[in-house]
């Protein structure tokens, strides 16, 4: 006879909650399973009623969508919680921002719509700023020429499963070099469509060096900016909390064709 779990069932979820966060100065060193435990530390010490799995081993229903590599900043990380009693998501948002340890901030909490696309459909793209110190701006912008002009570029990474090779130019949307305002150090700007595998900043990098020989003095700071729906028509990254985005009518369009480099 199969076992059950003893005791009452656990309550029923009656609210999602997405919210997106930032990882900051020395904690864009954190990787993903540190920050889901400081998240559950942070969860319980603010009393949020947070909803839980059935069986043997509960645990709190939190869907985690996309984390940046470790090692980059990012100012649009995001999961979703479900509760068992309706909140008021910005009390959740103050809660969490008391609890967490500085450099992991709350930016935004929201109200899933009822029937919405999953929070990870929505997250088509990212939007990457890569800050380059004492590199001249002409190197990094002949480098990205050479990139958009080839129909493909493979690289290789290894993966858990051992190594991958996959094609990075299909997955650049646009790419644009220029100088910092204070001019002390070169800017790449990248939009990278969402690809399986995933196409990460140091996959650029690495395509980069492949077509054009570009090495950096010294690892770029490299921050994401945003991700959500993909408007290919010019090349921006939507907020995927907004509730008024079409996600289906944001897809589409030739990743060629709006990719650009700027000085």
């Amino acid at each position: 006879m199969a076992r059950t779990p003893e005791g009452p069932p656990p309550a029923p979820s009656v609210q999602k909650l997405r919210v997106r966060y930032a990882k900051r100065g020395r904690l864009r060193f954190s990787s993903t399973r540190d920050f889901q435990r400081a998240l559950e530390r942070a969860l319980r010490r603010s009393a949020v009623p947070m909803a839980f799995s059935a069986g043997f081993h509960p645990h709190p229903k939190i869907s985690y969508a996309n984390a940046a590599p470790t090692g980059t900043a990012s100012e649009a990380e995001y999961f979703e919680i479900s509760v068992n009693e309706r909140i008021d998501p910005q009390r959740v948002r103050t809660a969490l921002n008391e609890a967490l340890p500085e450099g992991l901030d709350v930016l935004e909490v929201v109200e899933a719509p009822p029937g919405s696309p999953a929070l990870a459909d929505r997250l088509q793209a990212s939007d990457w700023v890569m800050e380059f110190r004492g590199m001249p701006v002409g190197s990094l912008t002949d480098a990205v020429a050479w990139l958009l002009a080839q129909e493909r570029v493979e690289v290789t990474r290894v993966m858990k499963k051992g190594p991958r090779t996959f094609d990075v130019r299909s997955a650049v949307v646009s790419l644009v070099a220029s100088p910092a305002p204070d001019g002390t150090c070169a800017i790449l700007r990248a939009v990278v469509r969402h690809t399986t595998p995933t196409v990460r900043p140091d996959d650029v990098l690495t395509a980069l060096y492949s077509v054009a020989a570009l090495t950096p003095p010294t690892p770029p700071l490299v921050t994401r900016l945003a991700q959500g729906p993909l408007h290919t028509a010019n090349a921006m990254v939507a907020d995927p909390l907004a509730a008024d985005q079409d996600v289906n009518g944001t897809i589409g369009g030739d990743a060629q064709g709006s990719a650009s480099s700027e000085v």
